[in-house]
């Protein structure tokens, strides 16, 4: 049975975690994205039985969604119903959700025959292909069950987490070709479009940091699991940054260029390529910073969406974790100027009035919910690594996310993937 990772009790006694001086004082980890550095006091602090209480708050959330990926999944692109146009079941597969047939479907045009775009409007129909659903679930569970590892030491979360990786990336029976080449499909189309990639780059940065937890000694994570995705990687990578898709991609000026960008940053810092990384962030800043953010800093691209509210939060995730995985590089992203004087700072304070007061105080189009606590990682990031006092102030005003805030254990921007029910 397939299920989402949703809410679970924990009790206070799966947080007490008999663990030795030895273990708890382990080195940093060596995480992607995340400070390794801020983790391993999270966890001493934990083990120490000295944690704050929203560290204890944000880790009764990470391992209820720790203990429901325990028993849900595996997930695997083998379980869509129908292959995709390339015949092999194991390329990932979806179709592009704002996508509509314009015609009725009859027996002769049976898909309804041109499909136009509708902007910020799902399409129920792109559901039917599993892939996207399977892929936002495991890699969540693959993230959490690895984080749960990492601060509680039992054995289950990490042996879990590598039956869920085995089974995406490395079986041969059930693996994911190292490609996005039929995401986001539209039908009755065949020409090459990049948007599609976005499935991926939105969400697979955690996973470096999944792998680089499991790579710090975890039981059931094996030399060969360890060889294997690395080489997978290397294959992802080049396809990132040499196909036709991914080159159109890489041309975007709006969020999905930043999420490419971020994506391969992360991919090549965990393979061990820190100055290629390095060189990305470096570029994506002189590059993305004066086509993506005006000199008041607002988002002009994101803001003609018709959910500006949520693409304004989401490029701006990107942006997040590009500052994270710079700042393991060597790169201080929230120091960067523009030419026309804006900082990433300044773009997140634009977003303050709209985490405070909603709709009300957004003078900008944003179909269906309004959901002000989006933007609560990127002031949590703009607060400890830009000491932006105002990003903070608002923190303790807005709403937090309904399921619990868990940056107080994550210390990371995390993807805006919705969650599906």
């Amino acid at each position: 049975m397939r299920r989402v990772l949703g809410a679970m009790a924990v009790s206070a006694s799966m947080l007490l975690v008999p663990v030795s001086g030895t273990a708890a004082a382990a080195p940093p980890p060596h995480t992607i994205v995340t400070d390794g550095g801020k983790l391993a006091g999270i966890r001493h602090a934990i083990r120490s039985g000295h944690a704050t209480t929203a560290q204890r708050d944000a880790l009764k959330v990470v391992l209820a969604k720790a203990n429901t990926a325990l028993t849900a999944g595996p997930w695997s692109v083998m379980d869509k119903p129908s292959a995709p146009p390339s015949g092999d079941k194991h390329d990932y597969t979806s179709q592009a959700p704002y996508w509509w047939a314009s015609q009725p479907k009859t027996p002769e045009n049976p898909q309804g025959c041109p499909y136009v775009s509708k902007d910020g409007q799902r399409n129920p129909e792109a559901d039917a292909i599993t892939d996207h659903t399977y892929r936002m679930w495991a890699w969540d569970a693959m993230y959490y069950l690895s984080l749960a590892w990492y601060y509680t030491g039992d054995a289950k979360y990490a042996k879990r987490a590598a039956l869920d990786i085995r089974t995406w990336f490395l079986d041969p029976a059930t693996r994911m070709n190292p490609n996005m080449t039929h995401s986001q499909i539209v039908p009755c189309r065949n020409t090459v479009s990049g948007t599609g990639i976005i499935d991926s780059t939105q969400s697979f940065s955690q996973l470096m940091d999944a792998f680089a937890l499991l790579d710090g000694g975890a039981p059931g994570w094996t030399g060969k699991d360890r060889s294997g995705i690395k080489a997978w990687l290397t294959q992802y990578l080049d396809w990132m940054q040499t196909s036709p898709q991914a080159k159109l991609e890489l041309a975007a000026t709006n969020n999905h260029g930043t999420f490419l960008d971020m994506q391969n940053a992360t991919i090549s810092a965990y393979l061990g390529h820190r100055d290629a990384a390095r060189k990305i962030v470096l570029d994506t800043e002189k590059t993305r910073f004066p086509v993506q953010f005006a000199a008041d800093g607002s988002q002009p691209l994101e803001l003609s969406r018709t959910m500006s509210w949520h693409y304004v939060n989401f490029n701006l995730t990107a942006w997040g974790r590009l500052a994270e995985v710079g700042k393991n590089l060597g790169v201080d992203v929230w120091k960067y100027r523009a030419p026309n004087g804006v900082t990433l700072r300044k773009v997140v304070d634009q977003l303050i009035p709209g985490a405070l007061h909603g709709a009300a105080a957004w003078p900008h189009q944003q179909i269906g919910v309004f959901d002000q606590s989006i933007a609560a990682d990127i002031f949590h990031a703009a607060a400890e690594e830009a000491h932006d006092s105002a990003a903070a102030a608002a923190l303790k005003q807005m709403p937090l996310p309904a399921g619990g805030d868990t940056w107080p254990v994550r210390v990371s921007c995390f993807p805006l993937d919705p969650p599906l029910k």
